[in-house]
């Protein structure tokens, strides 16, 4: 099924949701699209891809409140009498990466040398007069839940369900964005792109490997990452060795990048 027909599956459903419908747990289960017995799926607007872009940032799955920004989204704008492709693609801008991982993820693409590669003063710009230059996505692009919890990555590989996602949705837009930087926030989601480099569906030098998890609890591996913190400072819990190893094999990897 073409991610055009998806949305118009649900494009009713959507729109006719009350205005309370986040309080179910995880989403309402009229947009249920499949799961198992340990994994929900639910449909979000997540569809559009932006086929011109030249660096994809890559999530793990649309989280709970990431998902919900996208339906409201989407059914303001079906409700505003806009038309189902605008709607989708509106939903799917509006939630995309926000927050403080926002900045940490600048400041990580900003210090192995992106902004550069692109042109930029620095890729903040990704998010304002330049979103023409990413595409917002995750490997498993509809959103997938462990009973009301959001997924963490765990154990994505070895589930048959998930696995299907990935090869499905994920790697059509990898074949999308033949010449795109891929950029996988966190292990979890640099093995489901190793995953697909080892299948034809992804070249490997595609993926901007190295960086760590942009999260505001990943503060002190950022900091020691960027150079901000001293590796005498460092506590107990950071390896300081792997960071230096990422940070050198992400900076050659931009450094090669044909931009």
């Amino acid at each position: 099924m073409s991610t055009t027909d998806l949305f118009h599956r649900y494009a009713a459903t959507i729109a006719n949701l009350p205005s309370n419908f986040d309080i179910e747990q995880p989403l309402p289960a009229s947009l249920r699209i499949t799961g198992d017995a340990r994994h929900g799926i639910y449909y979000a607007p997540f569809d559009h891809v932006n086929t011109g872009a030249k660096v994809a940032l890559v999530g793990i799955t649309p989280g709970r409140v990431q998902a919900i920004e996208a339906i409201r989204t989407a059914a303001r704008c079906l409700q505003d009498g806009l038309g189902e492709a605008e709607a989708r693609d509106r939903a799917k801008t509006a939630a995309s990466f926000a927050g403080p991982m926002r900045s940490n993820l600048v400041n990580l693409l900003d210090h192995v040398g992106l902004a550069e590669r692109l042109g930029l003063q620095s890729t903040a710009e990704l998010w304002t007069n330049r979103t023409d230059l990413v595409h917002f996505t995750s490997a498993l692009r509809y959103s997938v839940f462990e009973g009301a919890k959001n997924f963490s990555g765990s154990g994505l590989l070895r589930s048959p369900l998930l696995r299907e996602q990935l090869e499905t949705w994920f790697a059509s837009e990898c074949e999308a964005l033949p010449n795109a930087l891929f950029v996988p926030l966190g292990s979890a989601v640099e093995a489901a792109c190793q995953h697909l480099v080892s299948l034809g569906r992804l070249d490997g030098q595609q993926v901007l490997s190295g960086l760590p998890h942009p999260s505001g609890a990943n503060a002190e591996r950022i900091a020691y990452f960027l150079g901000r913190k001293a590796r005498g400072l460092l506590s107990s819990k950071t390896r300081p060795e792997p960071l230096d190893a990422g940070r050198e094999r992400a900076t050659a990897i931009v450094a090669a990048w044909n931009a």
